[in-house]
Order: structure tokens, then C-alpha cells, then sequence
């Protein structure tokens, strides 16, 4: 299957015409042309995932339109059509490798967001299979691309994308040549002659940043995760760059098997868990430690919320679990659909990944004068957290991704990692989108911008830069610095814009009757924050140093740094040379600090700190 240009310019329109009117809770007509638009947007989709390893849409969008599709063939029965995307699996043949038949249907998961659908689930397990409460088995749901093996007495025979669930393509030689599939695996000694296996391979996460700088450096186009850089190497022709890029392999399903004559079938293959255990016996990488048997779906829901909280914590991406019963006797009774087995059930995340309109880039000011842009996009909701506005880094970075105003873009958040920009989705764009132009003055005061060489950052040169001050104020103030309660960010605005507060030492200076006297103060406010200020004179040295903002200077070396001296101006004496002899300071932070402690302006102000009473002692 191809797409012209201008169909898949049509597609890609009509699939936002369709998440915007499922977002504003508009009704998709129910007509037979218009389920045709949304099942043929789902296949054009399906193709650029599976097939193209370069998805447009975010797993949650196309969830959205997968489920809507769902929803309205269920209500109206007489709609369906047997070529619907619902009816079968997405399918990754591309005509690159010659197809061949899996022993059993390859699959896709039903899935879920919503625990409510979980328990609806497990009143029609329990209905099926008699059972007042199902043990359940729980395993991460690896996000990477799905192969099939099989081994035939003993040995590895072939090796298989999913393809279309029914023939996959023939990636065998590729497969080869990774460690974590052996080539000979005893399943004779349980008595099997026949066996296939279903599995994940995927890149971890370490591995993947590792990649795509490898990647960047070589000037190649940036993947955009894990999973579609598995994808992709494993259709590539030449199966010597399988064997160079980091792929791993996890299996956790065995989906056919035949005996030996006269063997019995062995009693670990009656439950799920107990298979990912003799699998990993085997030798293979399969989710065994990482699963959990329970019974009760409200235990396996609880199971659910708790990974969810720890899932930054695995090596690979995972973006939800899968939910088995773990007595595979009743697999057969519970059957499957042509899309999916009723058996299993995937409770997603919420997404890390969404797509959102890139509405216009602001510039701001950081505290060492780093002029930094920012994308305001469109407000998306990210792994729980409405996202409204994303940090580009660098000018560099801009280019990097070539972005444009009006693009739309896939942003990113996961787990403590600030929002970031993945991608433009360049295929979307209509023409009228505007280049970001990088300012050659500063945003805040309107000084000329300078750049370090070999750095990608641009500072503003003014060392009175408003922006710049109020940023020193609050790094000074903060809880890991001097730790001064109620100077805020908003309350440091408001005494800058009132000329209460203009550099650091000023902190110590503040008429705290004016302070009383605005609105949403009052004298006890303005006492806290007195005591607070003077509280903070008696920080140990370690604490004064990591305020004072110096570039490259961090909290350890902040300690290091106090625990050098017996007074801070102890510290304008070493020259470049001592201060990178001492433990964890290296030249660039050297001549740093170095350059710190012999600016005129920054000695006025150390004396004028220590004259008001702040501690410059070290212990």
C-alpha cells in the first residue's frame, strides 16, 4: 500500500477534523461515507506506524480514533464492514522481506484508560469461566516492535514481524544476530517438538539517547523513541547493523506448541507466570521479575496505579501493563476476536507523548544572562500535567528540528524530564508557517548578545539586566541557598517593580514598613519574612557560595569550595591552577570561579554582604 502525496495530504487534515471534534465532544455522523473517512484516517495511520516507522499521530490520539470507531460499530451493528481497521491487526508488511505464516494469529490487545472498563472486563471473565474471582497476571507493556519465533527440535527456524497477525515478514537472518535470541534452546527436555514464541524487541532508554546523539553527530534524522528505532533496523536489508545497535529481546508469551508423541504437556504451561519463569530459565530476557499474579481485579487495579508511579524506574519504556488471566485452560473458552484475544487487556498510562500546535516562541533570561526560548504551544495534557509551554534550549536546537511558528509538533514529558519538543510533524505543514528568528539583542534590556565559543548558548552581555537581578534574587533566596521564606517569585517581581529590592544585597536592606503597607501584606507577613531574612545571615559558607550564582558552580562544588577556606575572600587568592587541584573542580569551572572573585562588582558586593551581617565564615 502507498499513498500519493495529495491523499496523504487529505488524511492528514480529515484526521484533525476528527480529533477536534471528538476533543470538543461533537457527534461523528454515523453515515456510511463518514465511518468510511474515519476507518480509511485509522488505515492510512496504521501504515505510517507499522510500516513507515515514522507515526503523525501520538499512541493516545489514534487510541482516541480507534476506540471512536469501536464505539460506533457497536451502536450500530449494520455499519460494520469486515474490511474495518477493528476487524483485523495493523499490518508492518511492506513488501521489503517475503511473508510468512504464523502458527496462531498474532494479535493486538484490546486497551483501556479507564479502570471502569477494567472491572466491566472481569465481570465478563468471571461470567465465562464460572469463577468468583480470576488470578490475574500483570506485565509491563513493553513499548517496542513484535516478533514471532519459532524453534523446531531445538533450534530457531524463523523469525517474524507481526505483519498482518496471519504472515509476518521474514526477518530471520536479522534476528540472528541478536544475543538475546540463542539459537538453540532445549524445549526438548519439556517435551515440545514445535513451539512459537511472542516478544518485544526494543532499545532501552539509556541506549536510545546514546543513539540519536550518534545519530545528530552523523546528521541523520532524530528518531523519535525507542520503539520506532527497534522497528526500523529490524527491516533493514543488511543484518550486520542489527548486530552494531542495541537491541534487546523480551519474551512473554509461548502462542503454539506441539508434543513429542507420548509426552504430556507440561504442568508450567497451564499458567501464564509460571511460562515467563521457564522461559527466563531458558536463557531468554522475558518480564518475570518485573510481573505480578493477584486475584481480583481490584487488587490487579491497585497493582496497576502503584507500577504506574515507579515506571521511570525500568531501563525501557513501558507505556502501560497487560493484564492476563494467568490460567491459560481457559484461553480457549474465552476465545478471541479477529483484532484481539479476551483474555488480555492493556491499562494504558496516561501518554508521554501528545501532539500540539507550536503557537510562537518567547525569549527568556536566566540568572547567568542565557537568553532561552520557549515554545508556547496549544495546551496538552501529558502523563497527567497540562503542558503549555515547552523549552527549546538553544538557538542550535531550533535548527536542529527545523521548527517553525504554527508547525505542529510532538512534545514529550517523562517522568522528571522538563517538556521537550520531539519533532515537527513537517508533513502537516499548509505553507503559511514562519521561521523562528533568534533575537541579536536582549529581550529583557536590549544589551547585544554574546556567544562562548563551542557553546550553543547566547548571554546577554549587561550585568544589570532587570531580568538577570530578579533571577539572581531568587536564586539567592532559594530553599537549597539561603533558604529565605516569602521571597517568592511573585513577591521578588513586586519589590523589584517598586524599587524595594534592586540587587542581592538589597535583601538585607528592605523597608519592611512599605511592605506592610501593600496590598496582601500586613505586619505580620512583613515580620515572617523579616525574621526569615534575618535567619538567613547565619547559613553555613557551602550555602552563600551556591547563592551567589557563580556559572558551573553546583552544590557540591559549592562544599568543596567553603570547605577550602576559612573566609569567602579567601578565595579571590587562588589562582586558576589551585582552584582546579581542588576535588571535583575541573578548568572550565577553575576559571569560572576564578573570573568571579576578581570582578570589581562582585568584591563590592561580597563586602557589602558580609557589612550587613551575612556569614562569610567558613567552619
Amino acid at each position: 500500500m502507498t499513498y500519493s502525496n495529495k491523499e496523504e495530504s487529505r488524511l492528514r487534515q480529515l484526521s484533525e477534523k476528527l480529533l477536534a471534534g471528538i476533543k470538543g465532544g461533537s457527534p461523528i455522523s454515523t453515515s456510511k461515507r463518514a465511518l468510511t473517512d474515519l476507518r480509511s484516517v485509522i488505515t492510512y495511520h496504521n501504515w505510517r506506524y507499522y510500516q513507515k516507522n515514522d507515526p503523525l499521530l501520538s499512541d493516545y490520539e489514534y487510541d482516541q480514533l480507534f476506540k471512536h470507531l469501536q464505539k460506533l460499530e457497536e451502536k450500530y451493528p449494520q455499519q460494520r464492514s469486515a474490511g474495518s481497521p477493528t476487524a483485523h491487526v495493523g499490518s508492518d508488511n511492506g513488501g521489503i522481506f517475503p511473508t510468512v505464516a504464523h502458527l496462531a494469529p498474532m494479535l493486538s490487545l484490546d486497551n483501556t484508560y479507564n479502570t471502569s472498563d477494567l472491572e466491566e472486563w472481569d465481570q465478563r471473565i468471571r461470567r465465562i469461566t464460572g469463577q468468583s474471582a480470576v488470578e490475574y497476571c500483570i506485565e509491563p507493556k513493553l513499548d517496542g516492535a513484535g516478533i514471532s519465533l519459532i524453534y523446531r527440535d531445538d533450534q530457531l527456524i524463523q523469525g517474524a514481524t507481526r505483519g498482518d497477525g496471519a504472515e509476518g515478514e521474514d526477518i530471520t537472518a536479522n534476528l540472528r544476530q541478536l544475543a538475546f535470541i540463542p539459537a538453540t534452546i532445549p524445549f526438548s527436555n519439556l517435551g515440545i517438538r514445535l513451539i512459537e514464541l511472542r516478544g518485544e524487541v526494543l532499545i532501552s532508554k539509556k541506549d536510545f539517547i546514546a543513539f540519536n546523539k550518534e545519530r545528530s553527530k552523523l546528521q541523520l534524522p532524530l528518531m523519535a523513541n525507542p520503539r520506532n528505532a527497534a522497528a526500523g533496523t529490524l527491516r533493514l536489508l543488511d543484518p550486520g547493523i542489527a548486530r552494531q545497535r542495541p537491541l534487546e529481546v523480551f519474551l512473554y508469551q509461548i502462542s503454539y506448541y506441539e508434543l513429542k508423541p507420548g509426552k504430556p504437556v507440561p504442568l508450567v504451561l497451564s499458567k501464564q507466570d509460571e511460562i515467563l519463569s521457564v522461559l527466563s530459565q531458558l536463557g531468554f530476557h522475558t518480564t518475570y521479575r518485573q510481573q505480578k499474579t493477584l486475584t481480583g481485579i481490584a487488587d490487579a487495579i491497585a497493582w496497576c496505579r502503584a507500577f504506574n508511579e515507579k515506571r521511570d524506574q525500568l531501563p525501557y519504556e513501558i507505556d502501560g501493563l497487560v493484564i492476563k488471566v494467568n490460567a491459560t485452560y481457559f484461553y480457549s473458552a474465552l476465545g478471541m476476536t479477529s483484532h484481539h484475544p479476551r483474555w488480555a487487556v492493556a491499562y494504558k498510562f496516561q501518554p508521554r507523548q501528545h501532539n500540539s500546535k507550536l503557537n510562537k516562541v518567547i525569549f527568556t533570561v536566566g540568572r547567568t544572562g542565557a537568553v532561552t526560548p520557549v515554545a508556547k504551544i496549544d495546551p496538552v495534557s501529558i502523563g497527567g500535567v497540562t503542558v503549555s509551554a515547552v523549552s527549546l534550549f538553544n538557538e542550535q536546537m531550533i535548527k536542529k528540528l527545523d521548527l517553525r511558528i504554527g508547525d505542529t509538533v510532538l512534545v514529550e514529558r517523562a517522568g522528571d524530564v522538563i517538556p521537550h519538543v520531539v519533532k515537527a510533524i513537517k508533513e502537516v505543514r499548509k505553507g503559511t508557517e514562519k521561521r523562528v528568528i533568534f533575537p541579536h539583542t536582549c529581550p529583557a534590556c536590549g544589551a547585544r548578545l554574546s556567544q562562548t565559543p563551542g557553546e550553543a548558548q547566547w548571554y546577554c552581555t549587561n550585568p544589570h539586566c532587570p531580568a538577570q537581578v530578579i533571577e539572581h534574587i531568587l536564586h539567592f533566596s532559594g530553599r537549597k541557598a539561603m533558604d529565605i521564606k516569602g521571597l517568592g517569585e511573585s513577591h521578588v517581581q513586586m519589590f523589584f517593580d517598586r524599587q524595594l529590592l534592586k540587587d542581592i544585597p538589597s535583601i538585607y536592606q528592605m523597608d519592611y514598613d512599605k511592605i506592610a503597607a501593600l496590598e496582601g501584606w500586613g505586619n505580620k507577613s512583613a515580620a515572617r519574612l523579616r525574621k526569615a531574612v534575618e535567619h538567613s545571615k547565619q547559613q553555613p559558607l557551602d550555602h552563600l557560595i551556591y547563592g551567589l550564582g557563580i556559572r558551573y558552580v553546583g552544590e557540591t562544588s559549592a562544599k568543596v569550595l567553603a570547605g577550602a577556606v576559612h573566609q569567602l575572600m579567601d578565595l579571590a587568592d587562588y589562582s586558576v591552577s589551585q582552584l582546579a587541584a581542588l576535588t571535583d573542580i575541573g578548568p572550565k569551572v577553575a576559571a569560572s570561579i576564578f573570573e568571579f572573585f576578581h570582578d570589581k562588582d562582585n568584591i563590592r558586593m561580597l563586602q557589602k554582604l558580609a557589612h550587613l551581617g551575612v556569614n562569610v565564615r567558613g567552619k
